[in-house]
Parts: C-alpha cells; sequence; structure tokens
C-alpha cells in the first residue's frame, strides 16, 4: 500500500479550445513509465492512460513535486536545485527593484518525486472526454486577445482584414441601468494615423540630421577660417620682425664702417 502511494500521480489535463480542465490520478506504475524522463513540451499519447484517451495527444507543460517545488524550463536534471533569479526569471516574483534571491525548484524532467504534472491536449482523439473536450462543458472565452496579430490568428484573418472588426466583446448588465458591451484596446494596430506619424517621425530625425550636419559642416568651415587667419597673422609679424632685424643689421653695419 505504501508503495502504491508512492508511485500515484495526478494528472492535470487542459484543454484549450474548450476552456476545461480535469484531474484524474494515475497509480499503475505501467501507465506512468510512458511519462519517465520526458521533459517540459514534449508529447506523449494519450493511448497509455486508456481507451477513454485514445487518439490523444498531450504535452507536458510543467508540474510540481510532493513539497509544492515547480518544475522549470531550461534546467536539464530531474531533482531539485537551487538557483539564483532575478527580474523576468520564470518561478520567482521580485518584492523590490533589482532584487535577486535563490530559490528551490526543480528540474524540467519527470521523475518519481513529482505529485502534480501538468498537461495539455494538442491533438483530439475518437472520443469526446466529459468535463474536458466536449462541447456541453466548454466555457465560453470571457476575454479575447489584445494584440493585433494574435487577433489575425485566432479568426484566420490575413493583412488586409481589420481586426477591430471581430474584436471579442463582452456585455456588462447592471440592475437599473442600461446594457453596455467593452472591448479590450488593440495593441500593435497598424492604422493610417500610425504610418502617418511614423513618417512624421523619420522625417524629423531626417531634418534633425541634415541640420546637425549643416551646423557640423559651418563650424568646421569656421573653424578653418580662424586657423587660417592665425597663421597669416604669425606670418606677418614674423616677417615685420626679420624687416625690422634686416634694418637693424644694416644700421649696425653702416655705423661701423
Amino acid at each position: 500500500d505504501q508503495r502504491n502511494r508512492s508511485m500515484s500521480l495526478k494528472l492535470n489535463i487542459a484543454c484549450p479550445s474548450t476552456g476545461c480542465q480535469k484531474t484524474i490520478e494515475i497509480e499503475d506504475e505501467q501507465k506512468l513509465r510512458a511519462f519517465w524522463d520526458k521533459r517540459i513540451s514534449q508529447e506523449v499519447d494519450g493511448d497509455i492512460l486508456g481507451d477513454e484517451f485514445k487518439g490523444y495527444i498531450f504535452k507536458i507543460t510543467g508540474g510540481n513535486d510532493k513539497q509544492g517545488f515547480p518544475m522549470m524550463q531550461g534546467v536539464l536534471i530531474s531533482n531539485r536545485t537551487r538557483l539564483l533569479l532575478k527580474k523576468g526569471s520564470k518561478c520567482y516574483r521580485p518584492r523590490t527593484k533589482g532584487e535577486r534571491k535563490r530559490k528551490s525548484v526543480r528540474g524540467c524532467i519527470v521523475s518519481h518525486d513529482l505529485s502534480v504534472l501538468n498537461l495539455s491536449v494538442v491533438k483530439k482523439g475518437e472520443a469526446d472526454v466529459e468535463g474536458l473536450t466536449d462541447e456541453k462543458s466548454a466555457k465560453p472565452r470571457r476575454l479575447g486577445p489584445k494584440r493585433a496579430n494574435n487577433i489575425r490568428k485566432l479568426f484566420n484573418l490575413t493583412k488586409e482584414d481589420d481586426p477591430r472588426d471581430v474584436i471579442v466583446r463582452r456585455t456588462i448588465e447592471k440592475d437599473g441601468k442600461k446594457s453596455y458591451s467593452k472591448a479590450p484596446k488593440i495593441q500593435r494596430l497598424i492604422t493610417p494615423d500610425r504610418i502617418q506619424r511614423k513618417l512624421k517621425w523619420k522625417a524629423e530625425r531626417r531634418h534633425r540630421w541634415e541640420k546637425s550636419r549643416a551646423a557640423a559642416k559651418e563650424y568646421n568651415a569656421l573653424v578653418a577660417q580662424r586657423l587660417k587667419e592665425e597663421r597669416e597673422r604669425r606670418l606677418s609679424y614674423k616677417e615685420k620682425r626679420r624687416s625690422l632685424s634686416r634694418k637693424m643689421s644694416e644700421k649696425k653695419a653702416a655705423k661701423a664702417q
């Protein structure tokens, strides 16, 4: 009984198309052998879990061990380790600016120490699974994507189609008030105003570059003129000194005679 309890593993299966999740507990070691030594983002056939999942393909998305430490993608070990994490790292949220912290995480390789393994449905099988892939259990999508390219990908739009026409809206109803709809602001949407604004910025950069280039040319010409004037002044000064020295020497020679 202790051995069976240690080999049990919960599989948290998610279906992105319906928005549903289902958790099943597997205690049969023969079924779990297909998951051992697999890494995060690798795919597993669902036939090993029984006829209910025949034809399904799952992708490993993560998991937790018996002490609750999460698996981390990119850590190619099957046990637990301590890593120095910073802002932007997985499995860590900094509390102060510039904070780093050494935390325990589990590697991305599936091992016997896991208690929960997260899976995602990549390919649907022959039959629907109740509470996971059937249309009756499907949850309507409350919020749609915001980025323009993600909206095009969701509705299979071309570059000529406008994402604003198919954006997911939700209706808000309040007691005694008129209902209204809300939609997210589309990010990275290329509009004629956006193109005109970018052309304006480009023209401004070009104007600043030409202005600075003309100012540098004018400054270099002024510096060259000042150097030329200084050179001519020194030459004239030296010429005056030479002529004065020549006259003095001629006077001394005349007095000596």
